[in-house]
């Protein structure tokens, strides 16, 4: 089995802007694993946030040996971008040689369009009303907050988009008075959920706190590991496959979390269609799903996802799986 790995650059359709910077492109790797007749693919997107880089990532899979499994794989690379890329690659390899479909594979049933939501860039009051109301048929919208200034920004997008549901990403900007201080306006203004509103390392503040709105882990909550942690802080884990390190554990953690009585959202990075294919299956039933990386670029994969008034669709078997 022979692994590669390499870089691609998707431009974005407009400047995406959170409370950590702003950027026009997204990088990816796209890995390919190859038995010499099936070729399967995956792609990750490497966080600064999480201490990844392009080089560090693609370092890691370089140190892989062909003969890996899936399994085994587990052993050799911790939860992130790295062991993400590559479990997937390796699933939709799986699914060529099989003839079978991932989900399939899986044990799923098969799966079916999502609502997503629509995240809404950080920007002016009055830009994000304009990009609300823009959107304002899409019935979940994201926004991302986390500055001093967010109240204006969230009346604004919700004059702008007044039936939309809304979920509120803080992206860890906010302390828990200042989230106390919020809470009714969230609540006034019928936001569905907030995600991360503190540091994951300060996240104890939560405990105790009354939560009007429910609370959503996402820099928190990684893999099954980190849900001792979130005990009394969150209602709510957001499921990225690239925090996961792959379709493998973010299957068995959506498992793990509903067990334990939290609800479930499924996010993404900004990434191609490639990157949301695995987690569809993931988000099937979620009660919030977050995978609208196509939607924000300006270019995508040969055989992108379908997004329409039904939702996100699984994909084809030409894209993955």
């Amino acid at each position: 089995m022979r692994i590669e790995v390499s870089r691609d650059v998707f431009p974005l359709a407009q400047v995406f802007t959170i409370s950590r910077g702003s950027r026009t492109e997204a990088h990816v790797l796209t890995v390919q694993v190859s038995d010499g007749v099936h070729t399967g693919w995956g792609e990750c997107v490497p966080y600064a946030r999480y201490g990844e880089t392009l080089d560090s990532v693609t370092n890691e899979i370089a140190e892989l040996s062909g003969g890996i499994t899936r399994a085994a794989l587990y052993d050799l690379l911790p939860a992130g971008a790295a062991r993400n890329a590559v479990d997937c690659a390796m699933w939709d390899l799986e699914a060529k040689q099989s003839g079978k479909r991932a989900w399939q594979l899986a044990g799923l049933t098969e799966p079916g369009p999502e609502i997503t939501a629509y995240t809404l860039s950080l920007d002016t009051p009055e830009a994000m009303q304009a990009q609300a109301a823009q959107n304002a048929f899409r019935p979940l919208l994201k926004i991302k907050l986390g500055t001093p200034d967010d109240m204006p920004r969230l009346e604004a997008v919700r004059a702008g988009a007044p039936k939309s549901r809304i979920i509120v990403d803080a992206n860890e900007g906010w302390s828990a008075e200042v989230y106390t201080d919020l809470a009714p306006h969230l609540l006034r203004l019928c936001v569905d959920m907030v995600e991360q509103p503190l540091p994951a390392g300060e996240d104890d503040a939560l405990i105790g706190l009354e939560r009007p709105v429910p609370l959503c882990a996402d820099e928190s909550c990684h893999d099954r590991a980190s849900l001792p942690a979130l005990k009394g802080k969150y209602d709510m884990i957001n499921i990225k496959i690239d925090k996961t390190g792959g379709l493998t554990e973010a299957l068995a953690l959506r498992d793990a979390a509903v067990s334990e009585g939290y609800e479930v959202m499924v996010g993404c990075m900004v990434g191609s269609s490639l990157a949301m294919a695995p987690a569809t299956l993931v988000a099937q039933g979620a009660a919030v799903v977050d995978l609208d990386g196509p939607l924000l670029l300006a270019e995508d994969r040969d055989q992108p996802l379908i997004f329409d008034a039904a939702g996100v669709h699984p994909p084809t078997a030409a894209l993955w799986g």
